[in-house]
């Protein structure tokens, strides 16, 4: 399983903006690579979910609205993949053959446990302690 590459965006926009100062698009797509096609698809959900602002106008770009030792990796990639699964099968609405009178087959509770480590792997840190 791997983040998708909008979430891998997104953790740069937040890592290029962790010294809290007001940056224009231009410089954070230069600095952390990113296309600026997606940098501002994925500000606008940054935004959305509360973790950046943005500015307009001539000095205008984008500042974290909240404090890097306020974030994980989990609040980012959330806020990106609201729905974060190792496998279709952990999604309330999949419907598996091998599920039978309402009991999960051993794959499906092995995976809900591997499920919880990465949710919690993901949030175990704060931003400002792995950038």
């Amino acid at each position: 399983m791997f983040l998708t590459k909008e979430c891998d965006y997104a953790i740069r926009v937040v890592r290029g903006l962790a010294d809290m100062e007001l940056k224009p698009v231009n410089m954070i797509c230069e600095r952390e690579h990113i296309p600026r096609p997606f940098a501002y698809k994925i500000l606008k959900r940054l935004e959305h979910a509360g973790i950046v602002k943005s500015y307009r106008g001539a000095a205008g770009g984008y500042i974290l609205a909240k404090e890097p030792d306020d974030l994980t990796l989990f609040s980012i990639v959330s806020a990106i993949d609201e729905q974060l699964f190792v496998n279709e099968c952990l999604r309330p609405d999949f419907v598996c053959s091998r599920n039978s009178n309402g009991e999960y087959c051993g794959v499906h509770k092995e995976l809900t446990r591997v499920q919880g480590l990465l949710v919690n792997a993901l949030s175990e840190n704060k931003v400002k302690e792995i950038i």
